[in-house]
C-alpha cells in the first residue's frame, strides 16, 4: 500500500477535471466532449493514413479497367488524395490529355475543359476558377494529378475503399467523348505548314505531319520527309506515289524518323545512314468511315492521316469540286484516293452551303494539306462528311517512345503489311526465327492486327531447331486490340537470350470477320516491291499450333512480327 495515497490523489484529480470536463455538478444543460483521438489534427492523421496506404499495392479501378502502382506509379498525397500520372490520363479516362510549357495540364472529355498549373490549388472548369485540394506536381520528373480533383471535375464518381486499398472512378456520363467541333489548332496541336511542290510525297507528308503533331505540344519537332520518301525499303522515287503502309512499314522497321535539318526536303538526296530518333511502336488503322473511331482519334492522339479523290490540281484551288471562298472541299464519286491529308479536326455544323456540292446535311473534318500556306485558310481546308473517300482510310500514331526503349529489333519484313494470309479461317499462327546477336533479354513482340477486335497470345520458343520445338512454347502475353494496325506488346516476363541462340517468337491471332488473319511482306509484282528481299527471314504458319510449315517455302512471304531486346 505505498502508492495508495498517491493513488488516491490521482484518482480525485481525476474525478474533478471530469466533473468540471462535463459540467455535473447542477448544471441542467450538460454536454458529452468529444474523444481526444478524433481531434488529431489533419496534418498528423492525413500523413499517418498516407503512410499506411503507400505501404501496401494500391488499385485503382477506372471505367471497369484495372491499374496498381507497381506498373503506373501512384500514390496517396498528404491531403489523402490519390496522385496518379498524367501519362495514364488519356487511356485510363478515355479522354485528350496535354502538358503545355512543361507546368500547365489541359484535359478535355465529353464538353467538359479542365486546365490547372504546376503548385496551385486551383483549376479552370470550362473557364471559371474552382478550388481544388492537391495541387499538380512534379515527382521525379513526371506529373502527377489528384485523381479524385481530376473526376470531380470531369463529372465521375470517384471513391477510396481502405480495406482493398482501391480507388474506383467511373465516368458517369454514357455521351460520346468528344464534343460536336474540335480543332487542333485552337490547342497548338497542328504541324508546320509543308509545301510538297511538284513531288508525289504527300503521303510522306501526311505520315509525318500526323505523327509530329501526335507529339504536341509536349514535344515540336519536324521530321524529314526526303528520308521517309527516299531512305526505306520500297523501289519507288519522288514522283511515283506512296500510300500510307509505306510510312507505316518505314517507321515499324525503326528506319526513321530522322529530323528533317538532318535530310532536308526537295534537294534529291537523302542520306540512310542516319539513325531513327524516335521509335514508332503502336500505329491504329481507322477504317470504314468510321467518323467516331477518327474523331476520338485526333481526340486523344493528335492528327490522323486519311485520303481523299482530289480534282485540285495546284495550291491554286481550281476545281468544281472545291469552294475557294470557303476552303470547302467535297467528292462525291467512284474515283479512288490519290492524295493524302491529315484530319486536324472537325464541325458537326459546318453548313453544307459551304459546298459546291449539294449535299444531305452538314458538316466536315478540318484537313491539313501539303500545298504551302497559300492554299485554303493558311494550308487547311474543310471536307464533307458526304466526300467519298474521305474516312475510308486512316492511320493514327498511337505510341511514340525514346530511342531508349529497347536496344535491338529483330525483323525481316522491312516492307511492312503488304498482304494478308489465312487459311480461310479467323485464326492463325505465325512465328519467325531469330538469333541473338548477344547475351540480351526479350522485351516485347509486334505484329499487325489486320481487323477490329483481334485476339492474340504470344509465345517464346528456346533453342528453336525446327518445327517440333513449337510444342515446348511459354506464353508472354494475351490481350484483345480493338482496332487494326500495328502493336507492340511488352512482356511482364522477362525472358533471357544467349548469345546465338535461335528463338522463336510465336503469335496466335484470332481475328473476326476475315480468312486472312497474318499480315505478310511478299511481291506483288508492282514496281514499288521490285527487289523485296523474301530471303531474310524464317517463318512458320499453322492452323491449329500443331503442324507448322515454312513460309517461305510455301508461301514465298515473309510474317509481319518482329522481337525487341534489351542488352
Amino acid at each position: 500500500m505505498k502508492y495508495s495515497k498517491r493513488y488516491i490523489a490521482f484518482t480525485i484529480v481525476l474525478a474533478l477535471v471530469f466533473i468540471l470536463k462535463f459540467q455535473i455538478l447542477g448544471v441542467d444543460n450538460a454536454q458529452v466532449g468529444r474523444f481526444r483521438g478524433g481531434e488529431l489534427d489533419t496534418q498528423v492523421w492525413n500523413p499517418m493514413v498516407a503512410k499506411e496506404v503507400n505501404g501496401q499495392t494500391i488499385h485503382a479501378v477506372i471505367d471497369n479497367q484495372t491499374y496498381n502502382n507497381s506498373k503506373s506509379k501512384f500514390y496517396m498525397d498528404k491531403n489523402r488524395n490519390i496522385m496518379v500520372p498524367v501519362s495514364m490520363l488519356r487511356d485510363a479516362l478515355n479522354c485528350s490529355a496535354h502538358v503545355y510549357d512543361k507546368k500547365r495540364l489541359l484535359v478535355e472529355k465529353h464538353s467538359q475543359s479542365v486546365s490547372m498549373d504546376v503548385g496551385q490549388k486551383k483549376a479552370y472548369l470550362n473557364g471559371d476558377e474552382v478550388d481544388i485540394s492537391s495541387a499538380l506536381k512534379e515527382v521525379r520528373g513526371q506529373l502527377v494529378v489528384s485523381l479524385e480533383d481530376l473526376s470531380n471535375l470531369l463529372g465521375y464518381s470517384c471513391s477510396f475503399d481502405i480495406a482493398s486499398n482501391t480507388i474506383t472512378a467511373s465516368d458517369k456520363d454514357t455521351s460520346a467523348i468528344v464534343p460536336a467541333s474540335y480543332d487542333l489548332r485552337e490547342r497548338d496541336r497542328v504541324s508546320t505548314i509543308y509545301n510538297q511542290g511538284s513531288y508525289g510525297t504527300c503521303w510522306a507528308f501526311a505520315a509525318t505531319s500526323a505523327l509530329e503533331s501526335s507529339l504536341r505540344p509536349e514535344e515540336k519537332v519536324n521530321f524529314s520527309v526526303d528520308h521517309m520518301s527516299m531512305s526505306n525499303s520500297f523501289h519507288a522515287n519522288q514522283y511515283d506515289g506512296g500510300e500510307y503502309t509505306m510510312g507505316m512499314a518505314y517507321l515499324a522497321a525503326w528506319q526513321g524518323p530522322v529530323y528533317e535539318k538532318d535530310d532536308p526536303y526537295g534537294d534529291g538526296m537523302t542520306d540512310d545512314s542516319l539513325k531513327a530518333v524516335r521509335h514508332v511502336q503502336e500505329m491504329q488503322v481507322i477504317d470504314g468511315k468510321d467518323y467516331e473511331g477518327i474523331k476520338e482519334a485526333v481526340f486523344k492522339y493528335g492528327g490522323v492521316e486519311s485520303s481523299l479523290y482530289s480534282t485540285i490540281r495546284s495550291s491554286q484551288g481550281s476545281s468544281v469540286y472545291y469552294n475557294q471562298n470557303t476552303s470547302a472541299y467535297c467528292y462525291i464519286g467512284t474515283e479512288k484516293p490519290n492524295h493524302d491529308v491529315v484530319i486536324i479536326g472537325w464541325d458537326d455544323n459546318y453548313s453544307r452551303s459551304n459546298f459546291n456540292t449539294p449535299l444531305e446535311g452538314d458538316g466536315a473534318f478540318i484537313c491539313q494539306n501539303s500545298w504551302g500556306d497559300g492554299f485554303g485558310e493558311n494550308g487547311i481546308f474543310y471536307v464533307s462528311y458526304y466526300d467519298t473517300n474521305i474516312g475510308t482510310h486512316n492511320v493514327a500514331y498511337t505510341r511514340v517512345d525514346d530511342v531508349h526503349n529497347y536496344d535491338h529489333i529483330y525483323q525481316s519484313d522491312l516492307c511492312g503489311w503488304v498482304g494478308k494470309l489465312g487459311y480461310d479461317s479467323d485464326q492463325i499462327y505465325g512465328a519467325n526465327v531469330f538469333e541473338a546477336k548477344g547475351s540480351e533479354t526479350l522485351s516485347a513482340a509486334s505484329f499487325y492486327a489486320t481487323g477490329a477486335n483481334t485476339q492474340y497470345e504470344v509465345y517464346v520458343v528456346h533453342d528453336f531447331e525446327n518445327e517440333k520445338s513449337f510444342a515446348q512454347r511459354e506464353q508472354l502475353a494475351s490481350g484483345t486490340l480493338q482496332k487494326a494496325g500495328y502493336y507492340t506488346v511488352d512482356f511482364d516476363t522477362k525472358v533471357s537470350l544467349k548469345k546465338g541462340e535461335r528463338y522463336a517468337v510465336l503469335v496466335y491471332l484470332k481475328t473476326p470477320g476475315t480468312k486472312h488473319p497474318m499480315a505478310i511482306e511478299y511481291d506483288t509484282g508492282e514496281k514499288i516491291l521490285q527487289g523485296v528481299d523474301l530471303d531474310d527471314g524464317e517463318g512458320y504458319i499453322s492452323l491449329n499450333g500443331k503442324n507448322f510449315v515454312n513460309v517461305k517455302e510455301k508461301k514465298d512471304c515473309n510474317l509481319c512480327i518482329k522481337a525487341f531486346t534489351r542488352d
